[in-house]
């Protein structure tokens, strides 16, 4: 039999793994084992339960998928242990929920390989109302654009569950996210540690009937928010402190003008409240670029230490 030319950019040996997180996705998952089993019959495909309560388990053992559990609720959760757990060479990684285009992992394995990349992100184009639920849009778009004002630059789609990860990248990536708000942490770990990444357009469908989105649009959007807000403390913290800290200052000025003013005509200062106010608004402001500046030196250090876990692993092509 003639191998097809696409299946012989890939080496035999290499180990490729398919990782599904799951919530009660019994009408979804057998789909979806089945899609990549199609797209990628060299890889290993693993189910990671997270406490479904109908028959995910037994859909996705019975499609020929190794199920395993997390208990722990929460799809960051999920993925931390997927990542612990599993190895491999590439990594596959989508929701179970049969809406991301599993024919395109192999192009995206693919192309990891070739360019000896560290993430391929599978940017969701859809053309199908249904798929997207109403401020699901939106708030990708402003999420996206806000990551991109914190951090220089960001990803097209930064929510999107569908990524091929190589092995150097996820042995090095320290999760800290519970929930839905774990591709934010995933895309600004790439970004801090200037990966070589690319974006491909993937196709994003509706659900299948019975299926059910697990994702709560403003709950889950101010969780995903204040993510962002936080890796930007950690890994930003001059500016974060910074923006603090002329916040602070700003008040300050505004209400000691008319003071110095009444200062300068009389020589009195006659609110003695505000002007003890200004003073610990400016003592403030000095102990937010202070603080800045000290967590600035623990973050290069921890980024220092990030990189040498990650230069520890050898890249796709060894």
């Amino acid at each position: 039999m003639v191998e097809s030319p696409s299946r012989s950019l890939l080496p035999a040996a290499l180990r490729v793994a398919v990782l599904l997180p799951c919530y009660n996705e019994e009408a979804a998952i057998g789909v979806t084992v089945a899609a990549f089993q199609a797209a990628l019959p060299e890889a290993k495909i693993y189910v990671y339960d997270n406490n479904s309560r109908d028959r995910t388990c037994a859909v996705a053992a019975a499609a020929g998928a190794t199920v395993r559990t997390e208990r722990t609720q929460g799809k960051g959760a999920v993925v931390r242990r997927m990542f612990a757990d599993i190895e491999a060479d590439i990594y596959v990684m989508a929701d179970g929920d049969a809406t991301y285009e599993a024919g395109a992992a192999r192009r995206m394995v693919e192309q990891l390989y070739a360019e000896n990349l560290d993430m391929v992100v599978g940017a969701r184009v859809s053309d199908q109302t249904a798929a997207y639920r109403s401020g699901h849009r939106f708030g990708n778009a402003m999420l996206t654009g806000l990551l991109t004002q914190m951090f220089g630059r960001s990803f097209s789609d930064i929510l999107t569950g569908y990524r091929v990860f190589s092995r150097r990248f996820v042995k090095s990536f320290p999760i800290r996210s519970a929930g839905f708000e774990i591709e934010t942490e995933i895309s600004v770990h790439a970004l801090e540690l200037v990966m070589p990444v690319a974006e491909v357009p993937t196709a994003y469908g509706a659900r299948l009937e019975n299926s059910v989105s697990k994702l709560s649009t403003y709950t889950d959007g101010f969780r995903i928010l204040g993510t962002m807000i936080n890796l930007y403390r950690y890994e930003r913290p001059i500016e974060f402190f910074g923006i603090i800290a002329a916040f602070l200052l700003t008040i300050s000025t505004v209400l000691a003008i008319p003071i110095i003013g009444t200062y300068l005509e009389t020589g009195l200062v006659p609110r003695f409240p505000t002007a003890f106010l200004i003073v610990g608004l400016v003592i403030l402001a000095t102990l937010s670029v202070v603080t800045g500046l000290i967590l600035d030196t623990v973050t290069k250090g921890r980024g220092e230490v990030k990189r040498l876990i990650y230069l520890q692993h050898a890249p796709p092509q060894g």
